[in-house]
């Protein structure tokens, strides 16, 4: 997983007043969790955003007034009407600790049963999976080119060496369904009948 860095200021007090007045400065209040320990601090909200609104996900190393840790996004609250990053939980990571994420999927390739004329359908854009941090990858990659129509592929398709996936096994990530006009047809199947057409014909 890539690995970005954020620096932050600890705060040493945090009441509502103090909260209302590090938004107010265009900053967002923080927590980092996990070590048993708890780091109250904020950030600047347009450097959250830029990790908040990218489809990838990082482990962070957090920079607070010089002590480094590394952590992952764990929870955010957003503002209802302007989306802004109200609060945001870190959780720290240890080497040995295996941590939950979402890990966003990206499809590759070109379904046959797309070509045909078939619907492709995304039913899952993340994937919720458990593993030791060096172990978690920038993201789960699905080659749908072997896909017809009426296939699909399931969670348990996906093969991720050393991560522990946490959705359901049997449930659809992706497919294929029929559209008006598409036509499935077998590629090898095509290329037998051409095969024996030419024969025939030199007979």
């Amino acid at each position: 997983m890539k690995v970005v860095q954020l620096s932050g200021s600890l705060r040493a007090s945090v009441g509502k007043k103090e909260t209302k007045a590090v938004r107010a400065n265009g900053n967002v209040p923080c927590v980092l969790y996990g070590s048993g320990e708890q780091f109250c601090f904020s950030v600047r909200s347009v450097d959250l955003e830029k990790l908040i609104f990218s489809p990838n996900v990082y482990q962070i190393e957090l920079d607070l007034d010089g002590t480094k840790k590394m952590a992952i996004i764990q929870a955010k609250q957003m503002h209802p009407i302007t989306d802004k990053p109200m609060h945001v939980d870190f959780l720290e990571l240890a080497d040995d600790k295996p941590v939950k994420i979402g890990i966003p999927i990206r499809v590759t390739g070109r379904s046959k049963g797309v070509l045909n004329g078939g619907r492709l359908m995304t039913i899952f854009r993340t994937l919720k999976v458990e593993g030791l941090p060096k172990d978690l990858p920038n993201e789960v990659e699905i080659d749908i080119t072997p896909l017809r129509i009426g296939q699909s592929i399931r969670v348990r398709d996906i093969d991720m060496p050393g991560v522990k996936t946490l959705e359901n096994e049997s449930a659809v990530v992706v497919s294929v369904k029929m559209s008006r006009g598409a036509v499935d047809t077998d590629d090898d199947e095509e290329e037998e009948g051409a095969e024996e057409a030419a024969e025939s014909t030199e007979d």
